[in-house]
């Protein structure tokens, strides 16, 4: 089974198999236009002969008819031995002249002489071909009949192959469409497994980067080259695995220093020093928990079968958030479904996301402006503020990481809704922007129902 991984192997045995296929069906076709071909010049010698043998009728004065054929002319209708057999019959299919004996008509007693040619069994097994010829003398229309035993058919054989090569030429082309819609097959057959590795290879993402190319179905030739390849996603594998461990790591090993700067900076006695200190360490704090959230979003992946119950995370995250849209001035409201919305996904990956989008509204939102927090029954979170909206050459890039419109502002890094597009993503679902007509910014984060 080896021996055929390779694809020259394989095109040689399928070619083989074609060439087997063309050896038995191409000779059936020559034979099939080569018998056409010399019946064709049979028929066509026979007409002739039909016509000669017409010149040599001659009508008479009592308006009957003669047949005057030149001695050197005779040998040819002679008896047994003769090359042609003719009969003229009048328009009742009466037989006036034969090179017969027994003066009957070349073809069978009865048989409508208006058909194009014919052909008879005689009682020694041999087989007549001939012809039907009308021609008209005079007033009267009198058939030639001409026939041949096919024991003579041999006489045509050189007609029969000088002709055969312009009328069997034009079959050429289509036989080499043929052959090649033949290897298109073949190559296609081939290189199937090299195609399922490039679909493999389509699907490896941030989410699947232990997804590995077969070798086992692969051309030998092949093998080499997908091997290579994975022993290189096995390498960046280990390296994006080691980053990853390494920023969550840092997130992690800057919590406990965070913790004891915040401890110090309560203790000190100037009061505007230490709100200062304290306002930098939240934000390095939230910081540090974003890219810690961001480490453990990049290698999560959703259960086929979780569900959440997205009514259920909105209002925890409303709940959650409360306190700091009150401590900024700012209100905050649950609308929508008020029963169970069962999506696809991960509770506490979606409350993360909702949270991230209720903090970004609540930073953007005017002082004693409203945030609004609507769960739509098909899986929709709307998630609306009264802000200064967001541009329309900006509503691509705000979901990147790190992207901040004005960077002096110390409380944003740019993560947190890179953090609910990494979540959407997740859970098959897309996060977009719009500006509401009376002003602010609606995000739309849209979920497959479980």
């Amino acid at each position: 089974m080896n021996r055929f991984r390779s694809i020259i192997s394989r095109v040689v045995a399928l070619h083989v198999v074609a060439i087997g296929v063309t050896s038995i069906l191409m000779p059936l076709a020559l034979y099939w236009l080569l018998n056409e071909a010399a019946n064709s010049l049979h028929r066509d010698a026979l007409r002739a002969q039909a016509l000669t043998i017409a010149s040599f009728m001659r009508p008479t004065a009592t308006g009957d008819l003669t047949l005057e054929i030149p001695p050197e002319a005779e040998p040819i209708y002679s008896g047994g031995y003769g090359l042609y057999a003719y009969a003229i019959l009048d328009s009742k299919g009466r037989v006036l002249f034969t090179s017969r004996g027994d003066d009957l008509p070349l073809s069978v007693v009865g048989e409508p002489l208006t058909n194009d040619s014919f052909s008879r069994r005689r009682r020694n097994g041999t087989v007549l071909i001939g012809v039907n010829v009308p021609r008209a003398i005079g007033d009267h229309l009198y058939w030639i009949q001409v026939g041949q035993d096919l024991a003579h058919r041999d006489v045509i054989i050189d007609d029969i192959v000088a002709s055969f090569l312009p009328r069997v030429a034009w079959i050429t082309f289509p036989i080499l469409l043929v052959l090649l819609l033949i290897d298109i097959v073949i190559f296609r057959r081939a290189l199937d497994p090299v195609r399922q590795a490039s679909d493999t290879a389509a699907s490896i993402g941030p989410t699947s980067t232990d997804v590995r190319l077969s070798e086992q179905s692969m051309p030998a030739e092949i093998v080499p080259l997908v091997h290579a390849v994975n022993e290189a996603l096995d390498r960046l594998e280990a390296g994006y695995r080691a980053q990853r461990e390494f920023t969550a790591d840092m997130a992690h090993e800057l919590r406990t220093p965070l913790a004891i700067m915040r401890a110090r900076v309560d203790s000190l006695e100037d009061a505007a020093m230490r709100q200062s200190l304290q306002n930098d360490i939240v934000n390095m704090t939230r910081t540090v928990n974003q890219v810690l959230d961001i480490a453990e979003l990049e290698a999560f992946v959703v259960d086929g079968g979780s569900k959440a119950d997205l009514q259920a995370v909105c209002a925890d995250a409303v709940a959650f958030m409360a306190p700091l849209a009150v401590n900024d001035g700012k209100t905050i409201a649950l609308t929508g479904a008020e029963t169970p919305v069962w999506v696809r996904g991960h509770a506490e990956a979606l409350f993360r996301a909702v949270r991230n989008l209720i903090e970004n509204a609540i930073r953007h939102s005017p002082t004693g402006g409203t945030v609004e927090v609507d769960v739509a029954a098909d899986g929709t979170v709307l998630v609306l503020d009264e802000g200064p909206g967001v541009p329309l050459s900006e509503r691509e890039t705000i979901f990147k990481r790190f992207w901040r419109r004005d960077r002096s502002r110390p409380e944003s890094r740019g993560l947190g809704l890179a953090i609910v597009t990494r979540v959407a993503a997740a859970h098959d679902g897309t996060i977009t922007v719009e500006d509401r007509p009376q002003g602010g910014s609606v995000f739309t984060l849209r979920l497959r129902l479980a």
